[in-house]
């Protein structure tokens, strides 16, 4: 997503599609945030999933160290925008490696068919 004033209106539409997507369609929708995920898309579709999965190491913020730094005048700690410290905060929920990727959402996909969301 590209960052200005008109990927705010679309993330706005976004987020509104998206639930309808979950609430009226009752559909199982999960993120998957690849490094680097920012802007736009952390502050919409992309934090709004069922399951929210992020890949090791993965660069996930808002915005980027230099532009916090020069705007709230304060020191971003290292690795705070890193997937491993905002999973122990509590901001999605496992940490899934490529690799295994395929067999995890596989397991997901099961286990929602077998507990649906309606």
């Amino acid at each position: 997503m590209q960052e200005g004033s008109l990927s705010l209106m679309q993330m706005a539409k976004i987020s509104a599609a998206l639930y309808d997507y979950q609430s009226h369609k009752k559909l199982f929708y999960v993120s998957i945030l690849t490094s680097p995920t920012t802007g736009g898309v952390t502050a919409s579709f992309g934090m709004l999933g069922d399951i929210i999965i992020a890949e090791p190491n993965a660069y996930i913020a808002f915005a980027g160290k230099r532009v916090i730094e020069q705007t709230l005048n304060k020191i971003v700690p290292e690795g705070s925008q890193a997937a491993e410290y905002l999973f122990h905060k509590g901001l999605f929920d496992p940490i899934v490696p490529r690799n295994p990727l395929k067999g995890v959402l596989s397991e997901l996909f099961k286990l929602h068919a077998f507990f649906p969301l309606n």
